[in-house]
C-alpha cells in the first residue's frame, strides 16, 4: 500500500513539473493557481520543481522534439532537456489578448526544460521558450522569484545586447511600453515593437500557465 502511495505522488508530481523556470542560482520557476485570468479553471502546473522524485521522473528529449540549439546555449551546463506542452483554454487566451491587445501565437505553449546529472542526480537548472519576432528567434529564459515567473534574459542574434538586457527582471505586470520601459537603443523601431510585443504576451503566458496567484 505504501508502494502503490508513492507511485500514485509521483506520478502527481511529475505531470505539475514544468521547468521553464529553473532551480539552480535562481532560475526556478514554480508554479500555483494563477488568478490573472478570472475567467479560466484553475488548472496549473509547475514550472520547476524542488522534488529530486518529480525532476528523476521527467521524461528525456523524445525524438522529432529536439531542443534548438540557441535554448541549449542558453544552459550550457545541462546535459538534458524536456519539451514541455501546455494546452490554453479559450478564455486564457481572450485574457492574454485583451491585455496585451496583442495575439497569442498558437494554443499549445511550449517550453524546454534544462536538466543536470552533476553529482549523480538529475535536477533541473533552467527553463526558456522560443518566440519569434520579425522573423527573429527571440529565447526567453525565465527565473522564479515567489512562485511567479520573471525574464532573466533575452537573447537574439544580431540584436544589440543593450537593447535586450533592458527585459531582464520583467514579468506579467510590466507594461513594455516603448519609449519608457523600453528604449530602441539604435534598434529598429518596428523590431523593438515586435520583440515587446511576443516578450510581453509570452511573460503573461507564462503567468497565466504556470505562475503562482498575484497578490494584487
Amino acid at each position: 500500500m505504501k508502494n502503490l502511495k508513492i507511485l500514485i505522488i509521483i506520478g502527481i508530481s511529475s505531470l505539475a513539473a514544468l521547468g521553464a523556470a529553473c532551480s539552480s542560482a535562481g532560475t526556478n520557476t514554480a508554479t500555483a493557481p494563477n488568478t490573472t485570468t478570472a475567467s479560466a479553471p484553475a488548472k496549473n502546473t509547475t514550472i520547476a520543481s524542488s522534488s529530486s522524485a518529480a525532476n528523476a521522473a521527467m521524461p528525456a528529449e523524445k525524438p522529432g522534439e529536439e531542443t534548438p540549439a540557441s535554448v541549449k546555449a542558453a544552459f550550457p551546463d545541462a546535459q538534458s532537456f524536456t519539451k514541455q506542452h501546455k494546452d490554453m483554454t479559450p478564455a486564457q487566451i481572450a485574457s492574454i489578448e485583451k491585455e496585451t491587445n496583442a495575439k497569442t501565437p498558437d494554443t499549445d505553449h511550449h517550453s524546454y526544460l534544462a536538466f543536470s546529472t552533476a553529482g549523480g542526480a538529475r535536477k533541473q537548472i533552467g527553463a526558456a521558450t522560443v518566440v519569434e519576432a520579425k522573423g527573429k528567434e527571440i529565447v526567453i529564459v525565465y527565473e522564479n522569484k515567489e512562485g511567479r515567473p520573471f525574464v532573466k534574459e533575452i537573447r537574439a542574434d544580431g540584436v544589440p545586447a543593450a537593447f535586450l538586457a533592458q527585459f531582464a527582471g520583467k514579468n506579467h505586470d510590466d507594461k513594455f511600453q516603448i519609449g519608457a520601459d523600453i528604449k530602441a537603443n539604435g534598434v529598429d523601431d518596428g523590431l523593438v515593437k515586435a520583440i515587446a510585443e511576443a516578450v510581453r504576451v509570452d511573460a503573461l503566458t507564462m503567468q497565466t500557465l504556470y505562475g503562482a496567484a498575484d497578490k494584487h
